[in-house]
């Protein structure tokens, strides 16, 4: 039910936006909020008009993002994340865990409505596996006896505290230098340790040195493509008439990536001031964080932020928003975060025109990465030759790498790019049992053996070299308890779930690898399925075979395991 409070909080989100489809998937969010987790179809329609978009469109959006429940769950929504990292760390354990304790199914709902079941996709909650979510509450590092604690507590009422323990290091002391300071999310304890100097020098710089800066520094996008920032810059459409906005991509989906939200969680004044330079640099006067919806209690400390920048005086040519997600992995590329921001269902747009052109409202927009806005106050404060000292050519600079599976210290890791993958795992503590594989960009990179990883880097060149990529710096160690074609499904069932449907070859052909695999696995393949799944991976792996690079995420890993592991997949025909 919505009432007349939440009548006027929709409203007056409206006015936030330059259009007011913008404010569709928050108000849906406040919405079901309201009314005990749910959205009914009166809802849906009761926000579509006072929104002012048709039912049609926002019954259609409420039924492509995960996070929108247009059928009844419990009081408590108990989501646990099963993808690899979270596998790999013990999450099926805890599935079967609560299926004994509440005596039901995943999927399924307790005869008193009280608890539901669910298993979801990756969490952004890697190195702190096994996590369940609780309707928007996170509850890390769970063993069965912290899940019992945690149903005796909810089963009175009783929403526990959010505590985690998290493993990191840094040898660089830039992007997570107030990790551990006490209240290092305020703007005092930020500008105690230099903080905003940079946004006051970039104020007496020309815009289009700030943009020469950030070329010179060579910092390449630390989303997962690598492409140069400036250069990116560089592409911004000059004198449209039409107004620039600066959108940060905050989505964090990829499995085994959990790096950003150690910037936006602990030191969220880094990422305001990036933006505030970079929108300088642009000429933008309105900027967006489009974060991940699972990471609500982020999004909290990310406004609080922006407010204090603003009544410090820090943002007064520029405003952000913070728009949240609401559980869609293929809003990570950048023209489905647009279309997701504009409050439709987030699938990709052809290119061109690319968003430099023609983006948010059909407007020129530069998209960029957390850690890539985050790194710009440095380079900015210090100089491009400083930023230079880490790194070499082509990888120049500081990099956060997350690290989880077989390790001893699964955390997040801030080291210089170039850094010998074998020292990242000494600073995660080593290895835990025997290394069969490990996964070095995130899932959506190709698996390399135990023996490749003695030789690695961790730098764009090196990887290459190597046969993978550098990807977000996601690293997943994978140990010999673990079957590779298991892997493997679990690997493409991610993708088909998350493949937006708009692709043929994607859609299809995910769905049709999951059910290849699930037949090898049950011990029904032969030889020819195995052969139809390698078509289907290399047809798809062919660049530009897909609107956006999801067809690719699950070709590449897959092709490799199947070829780097083959014996285990030939294994399995009888």
């Amino acid at each position: 039910m919505i009432d007349n409070r939440l009548e006027e909080k929709i409203v007056e989100l409206k006015g936030k936006y330059p259009q007011k489809e913008s404010a569709l998937m928050p108000a849906l969010m406040l919405a079901q909020n309201a009314n005990e987790n749910f959205l009914s179809k009166e809802d849906i329609d009761r926000v579509a008009g006072l929104v002012g978009v048709p039912s049609g469109k926002a019954y259609g959006v409420t039924t492509y993002y995960t996070m929108y429940n247009a059928k009844k769950v419990g009081k408590y929504h108990l989501q646990v994340d099963t993808n690899i990292p979270a596998t790999l760390m013990g999450a099926l354990d805890i599935v079967e865990h609560l299926e004994k304790r509440l005596g039901i199914r995943v999927g399924e709902t307790t005869p008193d409505g009280l608890f539901t079941l669910s298993k979801v996709e990756c969490l952004g909650s890697c190195g702190t596996c096994p996590v369940i979510q609780v309707n928007d509450v996170y509850y890390e590092n769970m063993t069965p006896e912290k899940t019992d604690a945690l149903l005796e507590s909810l089963k009175n009422g009783v929403l526990p505290e959010k505590k985690v323990d998290y493993h990191y290091g840094t040898a660089c002391n830039v992007l997570l230098k107030n990790r551990g300071v006490e209240n290092s999310t305020s703007i005092d304890t930020y500008k105690r340790g230099g903080g905003y100097q940079a946004l006051a020098k970039a104020s007496q710089m020309d815009p289009q040195e700030i943009v020469q800066a950030v070329k010179d520094a060579g910092i390449r996008g630390r989303g997962g493509a690598g492409f140069p920032a400036g250069v990116k810059w560089g592409f911004l459409a000059k004198d449209t008439g039409k107004p620039v906005y600066l959108v940060c991509n905050a989505d964090e989906g990829e499995p085994g990536t959990f790096k950003d939200r150690q910037i936006m969680e602990y030191d969220p004044h880094l990422l305001v001031e990036g933006m505030a330079i970079s929108a300088r640099a642009l000429g933008a006067k309105l900027a967006f964080i489009y974060i991940r919806g699972e990471f609500g209690w982020i999004a909290d400390i990310l406004e609080k932020a922006i407010d204090e920048a603003k009544a410090d005086g820090q943002l007064a040519d520029v405003d952000i928003i913070v728009h949240r997600g609401a559980g869609a992995y293929v809003c990570g590329e950048e023209t489905a975060l647009i279309e997701s921001i504009e409050g439709k269902r987030g699938q990709p747009r052809m290119k061109p025109p690319f968003p430099a052109v023609a983006g948010l409202y059909g407007c020129p927009t530069i998209v960029n990465n957390v850690e890539t806005l985050a790194s710009v106050p440095f380079v900015i404060k210090h100089g491009a030759d400083e930023f230079k000292k880490w790194g070499s050519e082509n990888n120049y600079g500081f990099k956060l790498f997350g690290i989880s599976g077989a390790v001893n210290k699964p955390g997040v890791y801030e080291y210089p790019m170039g850094v010998p993958f074998s020292e990242l795992i000494e600073a995660a503590g080593g290895y835990k049992g025997n290394i069969k594989a490990a996964i070095v960009g995130g899932l959506s990179t190709p698996i390399l053996k135990a023996e490749e990883l003695k030789t690695l880097k961790m730098d764009y060149d090196s990887c290459e070299k190597h046969g993978t990529a550098l990807g977000s710096g996601g690293i997943m160690v994978i140990s010999d308890e673990f079957s590779i074609p298991e892997l493997a499904l679990r690997t493409i069932e991610f993708y088909a779930h998350e493949s937006c449907g708009k692709c043929a070859l994607c859609k299809e052909g995910s769905h049709t690898v999951v059910l290849i695999l699930r037949k090898l696995l049950s011990g029904f393949g032969q030889m020819k399925d195995l052969e139809a799944c390698e078509r289907i991976v290399n047809t798809i792996n062919f660049g530009g075979s897909t609107l956006c690079p999801t067809g690719q995420a699950f070709a590449a890993p897959i092709k490799t395991m199947v070829e780097k592991f083959r014996d285990e997949f030939v294994a399995l025909i009888k």
